[in-house]
């Protein structure tokens, strides 16, 4: 049984909007579809600007130095995404959980999922699963979704050039 299905997906579909910003709408549905949402958004033509909105604002919840305060703007996130939580079967595929209103537009959708996604989180994994990659200078997102909840770099590269660079900082 799932019981988290806004968790995990939904802090992996801000951390890479957040690290690769798509160029267009069509690149945010793009990267919402591979990341296992189904739902069909009515366009705006202010989307692209208003869901840079919403992950510039998650931004600030990922970089936020202390749990009080992540705790604080991701509260204000949800209540800015207000909406009761509903059972729906949109997609024919079974009954699941919505924490957001159904016919709504992607920035709205997206807030309310990486608000609530994000908190979920946090709050199974742990309040330190968030943050910037230990590489510097690189400042891409990390999500640590590993089981011991020590994952430090956005990737295997950056973790590589991190030890280079310890390794020569000793010899």
């Amino acid at each position: 049984m799932h019981l988290n299905p806004y968790g995990e997906y939904a802090v992996l579909l801000a951390a890479s909007l957040a690290n690769d910003w798509p160029a267009d709408r069509a690149g945010i549905e793009d990267r919402t579809r591979d990341l296992g949402m189904t739902m069909v958004f009515p366009p705006s033509p202010d989307d692209h600007a208003a869901v840079r909105d919403v992950i510039d604002d998650w931004l600030e919840i990922v970089d936020a130095s202390t749990p009080g305060q992540r705790a604080l703007l991701l509260n204000a996130q949800m209540a800015r995404a207000a909406a009761y939580p509903r059972l729906t079967d949109h997609d024919g595929e079974g009954w699941h959980l919505h924490y957001r209103d159904d016919n709504d537009s992607l920035p709205f959708v997206l807030r309310a999922v990486i608000s609530v996604g994000t908190s979920l989180h946090l709050a199974t994994r742990g309040t330190s699963r968030l943050g910037r990659c230990a590489a510097e200078p690189c400042t891409n997102v990390v999500v640590d979704v590993t089981r011991n909840g020590r994952q430090r770099f956005c990737s295997v590269r950056c973790a590589n050039r991190a030890a280079v660079r310890r390794h020569r900082a000793r010899g």
